[in-house]
């Protein structure tokens, strides 16, 4: 990076800044206009990154009229390594002739990331992860992420092929509908995993495999997080059926971290140019998404690979993904962590999701259950943001907690009050679990009662008084510490007796 030339400074300047022709801005490619049925051509461009250069680079391409079809493949060497260091990978992306400012939606065509070699945009389709649309004149970014670089740097070739012709049929958008006629119940409990890929990121699955899937594990609703782009919510009404609703959302994946935006309007594309020292940038962003009515999970804050765990302040976000999948250290930590702020007086509420890629992911390992007021997105997403909601590793476990005081009651992220004095009594009926799992009951001071579960069903009581306790939530987990079941808290408050 050039000296004095902060990251912020580069990406805002956009494609035409003399910052990011100085910073980041590679050699280009131009070419000539051709007649239509002239046959393709192409250009190659190779270079080399070194192990302390920036994290995003631009490579321009002068598209002349009358193209039809861009397509791009990349390469790049792969050297040994010593022990501890790290490899060579490579993200790649692509923005049209309107620049590469940062967060300007109408100029981003696509992102795949480091999952493929190759892709294509024409007026009407395009590789799944990139935008179809039309093939504008002027001067196109194929955007190159060198995510980790080998001591010896990276060789890297990228190839740019135009083809001549009539543009063909534009496309048309088929977002998902916005209502699961067959799941819809009213006030209820809706189970949901909110962190989901296809091929149109880094997953293996297909957006039909995932419906069928989803369905399978009882769930109620899922929400589209595709790595840094929006493609799958323009295509999601193909595969909808009544019994699933689909929410729309990106996971944000920057170098700093991965923060998933669910419940988003389909064609909402959110920008991840940033870092955690950027603090504007990512403010930035957490606006946008919450005017676009969406929400903020911290993913996987504590997983164990680089820009994956979450490096960014928590108070911005609105959810905190404590299980990610099947249960692991990085979730035990990820629950810890949760805990301490909890205990601190800072409450983000808990989610789970599975953050399946591939058919052997099990879709809904853990899912979250909320108690909305319909199954619907904006329902669904203040029933999350309130925290009325537990966490379950199967559509078969059920926590049922309450909280009462005299005549006052309250559920799973409510508030119930009473005097100091008064018993305040937390009541659990779980069910669906596996034999001989334990049930306890946790406060800020930490555990305080538990009880096993020899069937997998059972009810636990524990009375407590707002002078000591501040909230109580649950947890069910096995012998071997495995999470089958947690939920967010119930809060207490209370005065001194007069």
């Amino acid at each position: 990076m050039a000296p004095g030339i902060s990251r912020r400074t580069m990406l805002r300047a956009g494609g035409a800044g003399a910052v990011v022709a100085a910073a980041n801005l590679l050699p280009g490619v131009a070419f000539a206009e051709a007649p239509a049925g002239t046959a393709p051509t192409s250009k190659t461009v190779t270079g080399h990154f070194g192990p302390g250069n920036p994290d995003f680079y631009y490579l321009p391409v002068e598209v002349p009229r009358g193209v039809n079809r861009i397509d791009v493949s990349y390469t790049y060497d792969k050297p040994s390594v010593p022990a501890g260091r790290r490899g060579n990978a490579c993200d790649i992306g692509m923005f049209g002739p309107e620049g590469t400012k940062l967060g300007d939606r109408k100029a981003f065509r696509g992102w795949s990331g480091g999952f493929r070699t190759e892709f294509f945009i024409t007026a009407g389709e395009a590789t799944p992860g990139y935008l179809a649309g039309p093939i504008k004149p002027g001067t196109w970014h194929v955007i190159l992420g060198p995510y980790t670089v080998a001591p010896q740097g990276m060789d890297y070739s990228v190839t740019i092929k135009l083809s001549y012709g009539a543009a063909g049929p534009a496309f048309t958008a088929t977002p998902a509908p916005t209502s699961a006629p067959k799941r819809q119940r009213g006030k209820s409990w809706y189970r949901g995993d909110g962190h989901l890929h296809t091929v149109h990121s880094d997953g293996r699955r297909t957006p039909e495999q995932l419906v069928a899937d989803a369905r399978a594990a009882g769930l109620d609703f899922v929400v589209s997080t595709e790595h840094n782009t929006p493609s799958a919510q323009l295509v999601w009404g193909k595969y909808a059926t009544e019994d699933l609703l689909i929410l729309n959302g990106e996971e944000v994946t920057t170098r700093s971290g991965h923060w998933p935006a669910i419940g988003l309007p389909a064609g909402t594309w959110l920008d991840w140019r940033y870092r955690a020292d950027d603090r504007r940038d990512f403010q930035r962003f957490v606006d946008q998404t919450h005017k676009a009515g969406g929400l903020v999970t911290a993913a996987h804050p504590f997983a164990n690979c680089f820009a994956c765990s979450f490096e960014f302040p928590y108070e911005p976000a609105d959810l905190i993904e404590v299980w990610n999948g099947p249960w692991s250290a990085e979730d035990d930590a990820a629950v810890t962590h949760w805990d301490g702020l909890l205990r601190t007086g800072t409450f983000i509420p808990a989610i789970g999701d599975s953050d399946a890629h591939s058919p052997g992911d099990t879709i809904g390992l853990p899912h979250t259950v909320v108690w909305a007021d319909s199954l619907e997105r904006r329902a669904l997403l203040r029933g999350l943001a309130a925290g009325r909601s537990y966490l379950a590793a199967d559509q078969h476990k059920t926590l049922d907690l309450r909280a009462s005081a005299g005549r006052a009651s309250a559920g799973i992220g409510e508030t119930v009050s009473s005097t100091w004095g008064t018993a305040v009594t937390f009541t659990c009926h779980a069910t669906g679990f596996s034999p001989g799992t334990t049930l306890t009951v946790f406060d800020q001071l930490g555990p305080e009662t538990s009880t096993q579960l020899p069937s997998g069903s059972g009810t636990l009581t524990w009375t407590t008084d707002s002078r000591y306790s501040k909230w109580a939530r649950v947890e069910v987990r096995r012998a071997d510490r495995t999470m089958e079941a947690m939920s967010n808290p119930i809060f207490v408050t209370g005065q001194p007796a007069r």
